[in-house]
């Protein structure tokens, strides 16, 4: 559980080349303010670091993440709750350090979001993949601009506009896994002895920002305008404050197509 208030544990290893944060709530592990404003500043905390190569990001519990809060989209929270989300991977973009997701169990909304955007994802065998967020009547911004570059648009599309979850065998043949072992996060630390241990920490971070270009340059051109979208027009509709509405009160939602 979360020590003083603090939703993650932040961790040293791998002799100081590996900063290990791990999403302290379980079981769901919610990215909410609280969560992302201690990942951000953890992440900046050790980013200066001449020795760091990469940060890895696991869940507590039997789930990664199952995203972000879905109290902080009602309309009157969500441009902020966008605003400081899309912000940890303008963040995550600016600093360039290679990232890591462990996942087990459930990996939903924003943190497939945030597991997807990661160098790399080692997952166990009975891990799930999805973007649930049209469930909801809404669609998830970052996932529309990440998920194509990663896994290609038809695989995003599935995603996205179903909902549909995959589990870990597919989420590795479409590309969005790397790895899938019994033990994740051995396999990762496996990894990194093998390949990147030995490497140069500032060298790494120039090959992180190099292969990401493409990546960088949709997010500044098109988040901006995916976020006017899911404020100024989205969140104007009736189905998606429903959608956002029955959810909180747990019953089914009653849609009017606009």
């Amino acid at each position: 559980m979360t020590t003083d208030n603090v939703p993650i544990r932040a961790e040293l290893r791998h002799d100081g080349q590996v900063l290990q944060l791990t999403l302290d709530a379980p079981k769901a592990n919610i990215l909410d303010s609280a969560m992302l404003g201690a990942i951000e500043a953890a992440v900046r905390e050790h980013s200066s670091s001449s020795q760091l190569k990469a940060v890895v990001f696991e869940g507590e519990g039997k789930h990664f993440s199952f995203g972000a809060s879905v109290e902080e989209h009602q309309a009157a929270q969500v441009p902020a709750m966008l605003a400081q989300f899309h912000g940890l991977f303008r963040t995550l973009n600016e600093l360039a350090i290679p990232t890591c997701a462990v996942v087990r169990g459930q990996c939903l909304g924003g943190g497939l979001e945030l597991a997807a955007y990661c160098t790399w994802i080692f997952a166990a065998p009975k891990s799930y993949f999805g973007q649930p967020e049209i469930k909801l009547g809404v669609f998830p911004p970052m996932a529309s601009v990440l998920l194509p570059w990663r896994v290609g648009g038809g695989a995003a599309s599935g995603l996205c506009v179903s909902g549909a979850s995959v589990n870990a065998a597919e989420a590795l043949r479409i590309g969005l896994v790397n790895q899938v072992a019994d033990d994740p996060g051995g396999a990762f630390d496996a990894f990194f002895i093998e390949r990147l241990a030995g490497l140069s920490a500032s060298s790494v971070r120039f090959a992180e920002r190099a292969v990401r270009i493409s990546l960088h340059a949709a997010m500044e051109r098109d988040l901006p305008r995916l976020e006017r979208l899911y404020i100024e027009e989205l969140m104007k509709t009736h189905d998606a404050n429903e959608g956002i509405e029955a959810f909180m009160q747990k019953r089914a939602p009653s849609y009017q197509g606009n």
